[in-house]
């Protein structure tokens, strides 16, 4: 059988990794691999870092997607993938790779794959977390700050030059394309349990 698709977007900061973590509690890590469209970020180390931090990484073209829709077509057919681990402080790709293998669900999560023709074809369930703003971009703030050693200087010049602008022109419109629409991220308890309840309803249907 082949395996369920299921996109989660929404913009930075919006829930989307705590709506994929309560999916994975609620329906079991044993069904499910976890794909996260940040892994496939163009590698930039032929750039000096002084270039590579002004790249405008809240736009499409910063993302290597036609390796993701690969991955996603092997894994519909049954082959394991390796996705690229990706460093969010240097702005490169290491020289690892994560093996995933085949799973009755394959979960996918990302700002802007809702956004990507190609990509969203792939997916049976879309499901788009939608956070307001000021409560994203204090979330954004923190995790870059305390994850991936940024200043907060650099993270608020970031948001206003690219991230707001970006997610106006390519987030917020991809919003239409959702089948689900869950206010206030992980935190909507209603409607984590309605996607879990279906996840598991269709994997029954496959006798899982």
């Amino acid at each position: 059988m082949q395996p369920i698709i299921i996109g989660v977007a929404g913009g930075t900061g919006s829930g989307k990794t705590t709506i994929a973590n309560e999916i994975l509690h609620r329906v079991g890590t044993r069904h499910i691999a976890v794909i996260p469209h940040d892994a496939y970020y163009r590698d930039l180390s032929h750039l000096p870092l002084s270039e590579r931090i002004r790249v405008n990484f809240d736009h499409p073209d910063a993302l290597e997607t036609e390796l993701m829709i690969r991955h996603l077509i092997a894994l519909k057919q049954g082959r394991p993938v390796d996705i690229p681990v990706y460093d969010f402080t240097t702005h490169t790709r290491t020289l690892q790779t994560l093996h995933i293998e085949p799973a009755p669900v394959i979960l996918v999560e990302g700002i802007l794959i809702f956004a990507e023709p190609g990509l969203r074809v792939l997916f049976d369930i879309k499901i788009y977390v939608d956070t307001d703003a000021d409560v994203r971009f204090i979330r954004r703030l923190r995790r870059d700050v305390e994850e991936r050693g940024r200043s907060v200087e650099s993270v608020c010049d970031q948001y206003l030059s690219t991230v707001k602008p970006m997610h106006l022109e390519f987030v917020e419109p991809s919003k239409r394309y959702a089948d689900i629409i869950v206010p206030e991220g992980g935190f909507n308890e209603v409607a984590v349990q309605m996607v879990a309840a279906r996840m598991r309803g269709m994997l029954e249907e496959q006798g899982l």
